[in-house]
């Protein structure tokens, strides 16, 4: 998931940020409202961490004005305030779900994924395409049965592209959800990742999985052999 983190205190920020990281997910952070708000507006982001309490504009006011913009993307609200009526506030104000702090990590990934379950788009825990299992609820992979030793980066793209199997994501889809704001999109880097994926997906002798479709994008399907 790409997902933007708006909290002002920067030790938990980094935390966060880090945290997601280490699982797969691509983080954008933001330390005021007013940022939050132009980020959730022009990046499409599968997620929202919103801290109430910022800097500039409140998060509760954050929430409204991206609700009123269309976004979609759920909003899990973080604050110091346990009162109920302070969490009818942050719903009634757009956001999905509510956690005060302090939190435990865990905590804030299951509710991260119990609102991707909850999403428009419905998807299964257990990904499968062909003899390929994406198990997104462990962040594994296995083809054959066989464990494949993938990096963080590396289960980030397959996920992806499990997520769409029969469909070419494009190189541009592709990079907003694995890189940040700050990568370099002139740089050959998806190009390396697409190739590390496909040595430990098809090892020699094995149904190709991953697809190119040149000009266009990658497609991972159950097919046959394609243009490589």
């Amino acid at each position: 998931m790409r997902i933007l983190v708006a909290e002002d205190d920067p030790l938990l920020a980094r935390s966060l940020a880090k945290g997601l990281r280490e699982r797969a997910h691509v983080v954008d952070v933001v330390s005021d409202g007013e940022s939050a708000f132009v980020q959730g507006v022009v990046t499409t982001y599968d997620a929202i961490v919103l801290d109430v309490m910022l800097p500039r504009r409140d998060g509760l006011d954050v929430a409204r004005a991206l609700r009123t913009r269309d976004v979609q993307a759920p909003i899990l609200m973080l604050t110091a305030r346990d009162r109920l009526d302070d969490k009818v506030a942050g719903l009634d104000a757009g956001a999905d779900d509510y956690l005060t702090k302090p939190f435990e990590f865990d905590e804030l990934l299951a509710r991260l994924r119990a609102l991707q379950r909850r999403a428009p788009t419905i998807t299964p825990e257990m990904l499968t395409v062909g003899d390929l299992t994406v198990d997104t609820a462990r962040q594994s992979a296995t083809r054959g049965g066989r464990p494949l030793p993938l990096t963080a980066k590396e289960y980030a793209m397959l996920e992806l592209l499990a997520r769409r199997a029969g469909q070419v994501v494009s190189r541009t889809d592709i990079s907003a959800h694995l890189w940040d704001d700050n990568h370099d999109p002139s740089s050959n880097a998806l190009e390396v990742y697409v190739a590390r994926l496909r040595r430990k997906l098809e090892p020699a002798g094995s149904q190709p999985l991953l697809h190119t479709r040149r000009g266009s994008g990658y497609m991972l399907a159950d097919i046959g052999r394609d243009e490589r």
